[in-house]
């Protein structure tokens, strides 16, 4: 396995203001995340919404291959700016991995195009059963044909995003609901994978096999070659206007261009 740098940012607002959340996560979501990384080798930081520039400054954005996002409660409370920022980072070559709730986040609606806030959704912990679909996949490296989660928050379809590049997971719930729960997506240079378990109010990212997932998600997502800011979507530096042909030491004869 090569070290990643990875950079996890959680809104780190439940775990404050709720103590049952706390218990689960007593150094919130993104610490959890972050043991297990680095345990796996990875460089990790992480960085909050509280923090100036909701921690994700061009320094921080700099020194990361794969930014992994968790949100929830304070979609609207991101910067557009700091969105922007993160956008153009990720097409120009670094990861985005993007947790549960997430999905009605700024930045994967970026990615989507779409108003991906759209979907079912049932709060009561029900057990949910994560299939595997593509069992080839690297993100589905070491995972059996399903992973069981004992509670979870049901998302059911219809998801309004545009249809994955690849599908890795797929979630069965007790309700009878489906959802697409593993999902990649390319932008630019950049790899994008949404993961849909990770309800904040069930321990789920303590479950072995979702972790087993993020650290297969990390490897896939990190950047293939040189991240290269600079040439990112909407970004490019122009083209020098041209020169007349006759400046550039030809001559027209009979429409066609020959050289002196």
């Amino acid at each position: 396995m090569n070290p990643v740098r990875v950079t996890v940012w959680n809104e780190y607002i439940h775990e404050v203001e709720m103590p049952r959340i706390a218990e689960i996560y007593p150094q919130g979501i993104h610490g959890c995340i972050r043991d297990f990384l680095q345990a796996a080798g990875h460089p990790v930081q992480t960085a909050t919404l509280a923090q100036p520039q909701h921690g994700l400054t061009d320094e921080v954005l700099d020194a990361t291959d794969v930014l992994i996002w968790w949100g929830h409660a304070a979609h609207d409370r991101v910067a557009d700016e700091v969105v922007e920022r993160v956008w153009r980072r990720v097409v120009a070559g670094m990861g985005l991995i993007v947790l549960h709730s997430g999905h009605a986040s700024k930045i994967f609606r970026k990615v989507c195009g779409t108003p991906t806030g759209y979907l079912r959704w049932r709060e009561a912990g029900e057990q949910e059963i994560l299939w595997v679909i593509e069992p080839s996949h690297p993100i589905a490296r070491g995972i059996d044909k399903n992973i069981i989660i004992p509670n979870e928050e049901m998302y059911g379809e219809r998801f309004n995003i545009p249809a994955p590049d690849e599908l890795v997971f797929l979630g069965w719930f007790e309700g009878g609901e489906v959802f697409r729960s593993g999902c990649c997506f390319h932008r630019g240079r950049g790899r994008i994978f949404y993961f849909q378990p990770g309800h904040e109010t069930f321990p789920i990212y303590h479950q072995p096999e979702i972790q087993q997932v993020i650290k297969n998600a990390v490897q896939w997502a990190a950047p293939q070659g040189d991240i290269l800011p600079g040439t990112e979507e909407g970004n490019f530096t122009p083209n020098a206007p041209l020169m007349p042909l006759r400046d550039r030491g030809y001559e027209a004869v009979d429409e066609v261009h020959t050289k002196k």
